[in-house]
Order: C-alpha cells, then structure tokens, then sequence
C-alpha cells in the first residue's frame, strides 16, 4: 500500500531538524546558553524530528500494510509534538528578542 503521508513527514522533518542545529549552533556561537533554555527545547525537538524522520523511513520501506500504517502514525505523533516544540521555541526566541 503507497503512503503519501511518510514521504512528506520525512522530508519536511529532515528539514526542520536542520532548522533547530542551526538555532543550536547559532546559541552556541552567541554565548547564549547559559541565559537561555532554548537550546535544551531544540535539543529535545530535534531529538524528535529525528524519531520522526526515522518512523517515517521505517515506513517508506516495509511491506506490510498493517506495519506500514503503525509506522507512519507513529512518525506522525513525533511530527506533531515537534511542531509544537518549535512553536515554543520561536515564542521563547521573540521573548528574548523584545527583552
């Protein structure tokens, strides 16, 4: 059975853990670790983007339907608390930028 769902959820999980090694580094190379919990959200995120990325792959590649649809609501509840971590993460960043 083809998904669409997976393919979408990995690609664009692949791509928002870029986003959030790049708030990390970007933290990192500011100093501003010490003052701020954003970066151990982001870690926590991309730690779930990558749980996403990696049942949404496991997806893709099995060939049972049963499996296959386990696999994807799986990567698709990472997906979705992910998105809500980043959502903090930007509240948090605007916070920092009014203060």
């Amino acid at each position: 059975m083809a998904n669409n769902t997976s393919q979408h959820i990995l690609n664009t999980a692949a791509n928002l853990l870029g986003f959030c090694l790049f708030v990390i580094t970007s933290l990192h190379i500011s100093n501003r670790t010490e003052t701020s919990i954003i970066d151990e959200i982001t870690s926590v995120v991309a730690i779930l983007l990558a749980f996403s990325c990696f049942f949404s792959f496991l997806s893709i590649r099995t060939n049972e339907p049963k499996q296959e649809k386990r696999l994807e609501n799986i990567a698709d509840y990472f997906f979705i608390i992910s998105l809500t971590g980043i959502l903090a993460i930007i509240v948090f960043i605007a916070f920092n930028f009014i203060n």
